[in-house]
């Protein structure tokens, strides 16, 4: 089986594995695994070369699905931004702006709102936040150019949350996920993550995140390194175990990949994901 077969192999069963254990291990993102599915092969493809969705065309969709009442409420607080100049002032009203939105189930507009009054205010927990419902939305969107959009706009909002503390671990590890699942500049957020791992070797989500850009890249060796470190680490990490099959597979060692999520399918513990693997185990044999 060629390289590029594995590569398809791996994101379509990642795609199943994630129904199971709900993402990966970085810790800053909610929904990280989510992240991953719409653009899992991007990282081995080159830069991403769409254009991104501009937020006057987002905001204007999203207006056609308010009420007219909610609309003339946004609208009201829209004209009220026009006439302010103090920044402390219009990050209040932009928080406002975002709670009408939010309670309209409007996500993408309520974060982009609350991410300008982070913005303002210059918190970096508040940044770091709105990075990351960025990040969620983006694993959440089919629409293409908007799902870039909203990688740029997490990364603005988590590169500004590190010029305020640099040593934000968390941060640093959403912001490489920006970088390689959406804004074009995989390596970016690689040289982040090898950072993190030169002053960290055994950091676990640092090596998950590199592990798995080994895998889609066919670097399998490699992702062996990263995996083994995460699993010295924590024995039982599920995704660990089920990647490290992959790398395995990916080298030719079916045996290992067998044992591996043989081990993975026990602690997983359900019983569609058990009939997957099975499924996956007898084609290796």
């Amino acid at each position: 089986m060629r390289a590029a077969h594995y590569i398809t192999l791996a994101i379509a069963i990642t795609l199943i594995a994630l129904l199971y254990w709900g993402g990966n291990t970085v810790p800053p993102a909610k929904k990280q695994g989510a992240a991953m599915q719409p653009t899992a092969g991007a990282m081995t493809q080159g830069p991403n070369t769409m254009k991104p969705a501009s937020f006057d065309s987002i905001v204007t969709a999203s207006r056609r699905q308010l009420p007219k009442t909610v609309a003339d409420t946004v609208l009201t607080i829209e004209n009220e931004l026009t006439a302010i100049r103090d920044s402390s002032r219009m990050a209040s009203v932009f928080l406002r702006l975002s709670g009408v939105w939010k309670r309209n189930n409007v996500a993408t507009v309520a974060t982009y709102y609350e991410a300008k009054a982070a913005k303002l205010e210059n918190s970096e927990k508040k940044l770091t936040f709105a990075g990351q419902n960025f990040l969620e939305l983006m694993g959440n969107e089919s629409s293409p150019s908007v799902q870039v959009w909203e990688a740029r706009e997490a990364v603005g909002c988590l590169e500004q949350s590190l010029k305020i503390n640099p040593d934000n671990e968390d941060t640093k590890l959403a912001l490489a996920e920006g970088y390689i699942e959406g804004t074009g500049e995989p390596m970016r957020g690689v040289q982040i993550l090898l950072a993190i791992t030169r002053e960290k070797p055994d950091d676990v989500a640092a090596n998950m995140l590199l592990g798995k850009m080994s895998v889609q890249s066919a670097q399998f060796d490699k992702a062996i390194g990263r995996f083994e470190k995460v699993l010295k680490q924590e024995p039982e990490n599920k995704e660990a175990l089920y990647f490290l099959a992959q790398a395995y597979e990916g080298t030719g060692n079916k045996k290992k990949a067998i044992e591996l999520l043989q081990k993975c399918k026990q602690l997983v513990n359900n019983p569609e994901f058990s009939k997957e693997i099975d499924k996956h185990i007898n084609s290796l044999k």
